[in-house]
Order: structure tokens, then C-alpha cells, then sequence
């Protein structure tokens, strides 16, 4: 028996939460403060090794995850819909799909505003006149509004990779000397 695939199966978990709770968000009329909520929770997982360890670790029990999340969904100031999400997530052991969760959601919203959603990696973190420089330059090949996630990986050196849809565009540094490594060895 083959067995599943787990990236299709954390996307399917992800988007099944993501799509409840958008669908609450909607009917609450609090789609924007549900994504700031969203965004500070995943600003605390990009800066915390620790916690992104916690989320994606089993040898936790269901009853300390609980307890954690509570305490530091408290301690940033996530209440409301956001907390209430994050303990169902934590009692149903389903932590491990939260950041899939956050960007699951990020695009239901983005195309309920008529937008379409651009994951972008950035050596270092964008300024607010380069990120508006990104979206126009985004917008203008795609016709489309688009809402940006940026994500700060520091390995890929310079430049950015932009994932809109099915398609990437991966300008990084690290790929250009990977090609031309790779280029000199045939060379040689």
C-alpha cells in the first residue's frame, strides 16, 4: 500500500481549517483583524526557533500544547476567533499544519478581495517602498491586485524568489551560483 504523500495531506488538513475559519471570519464580518492576528502569530513562528519546534514536534501531549498555546496566544494578545482556532488546532494535534494553515487562509482571503496572493522570499526584510514597488511590478504582469507574503531567508543571498500561482521566478543569488557551478563543472 503506497503511502500518502505528507505535504498533500498537511496542504488538505491546512486548507480544510484555514476554509472554517475564513468561513467564521466572514460571518462575523472580521476578516481583516482574523489576518492580523494571523500575521502575528506567524511573525512569532519566523523569529522563534523554539516555537517551530514546539508546533511540529509529536512528543508533546495534546493537554501541554493546549496549555502553550493558550499562554502565549494571552501573551501576544491573540483572543477572539484566532484563539479560540489555535485550541481547536492544538487539541485536534493539528499544530504542525498551522503554518499551512495561516497561508491557506491568506489566499481565501486575498481572492474573496479579488486579489490574487504572491509568496515572496527576500534575502532581508523589504521596506515599505519596495514592497509597494513589488506589487506594482506584480501587478502589472498579472492584471491583478495582489497580496504579498514576504518570508526573510537569509541563505538565498540576494535577489528573491516570487511564487504567484503555479508559477516561480527565482532570481536569488543562490541559485545564480548554484547554475554557474554548475556551468564550470561542464566547462571543465
Amino acid at each position: 500500500m503506497p503511502v500518502a504523500d505528507t505535504s498533500q495531506l498537511v496542504s488538505g488538513v491546512a486548507e480544510r481549517y484555514a476554509s472554517s475559519l475564513f468561513e467564521l471570519a466572514l460571518e462575523e464580518k472580521a476578516v481583516p483583524s482574523v489576518a492580523v492576528d494571523l500575521d502575528r502569530f506567524q511573525a512569532m513562528l519566523d523569529e522563534s526557533d523554539d516555537l517551530k519546534r514546539f508546533i511540529s514536534s509529536p512528543v508533546f501531549s495534546a493537554e501541554d500544547q493546549l496549555k502553550t498555546i493558550i499562554a502565549i496566544s494571552e501573551k501576544a494578545g491573540i483572543s477572539g476567533l484566532v484563539a479560540n482556532f489555535l485550541k481547536v488546532v492544538a487539541r485536534n494535534r493539528r499544530l504542525f499544519a498551522l503554518p499551512g494553515m495561516i497561508k491557506a487562509f491568506r489566499i481565501i482571503a486575498a481572492k474573496q478581495r479579488g486579489e490574487i496572493s504572491a509568496e515572496v522570499t527576500s534575502a532581508h526584510a523589504l521596506d515599505a517602498a519596495q514592497e509597494t514597488e513589488l506589487k506594482a511590478a506584480l501587478k502589472s504582469v498579472t492584471g491583478k491586485d495582489v497580496a504579498v507574503n514576504v518570508t526573510v531567508d537569509a541563505s538565498i543571498l540576494g535577489g528573491l524568489i516570487v511564487k504567484v500561482g503555479s508559477r516561480q521566478i527565482d532570481t536569488s543569488l543562490r541559485t545564480k551560483l548554484s547554475t554557474l557551478k554548475l556551468a564550470l563543472k561542464e566547462v571543465g
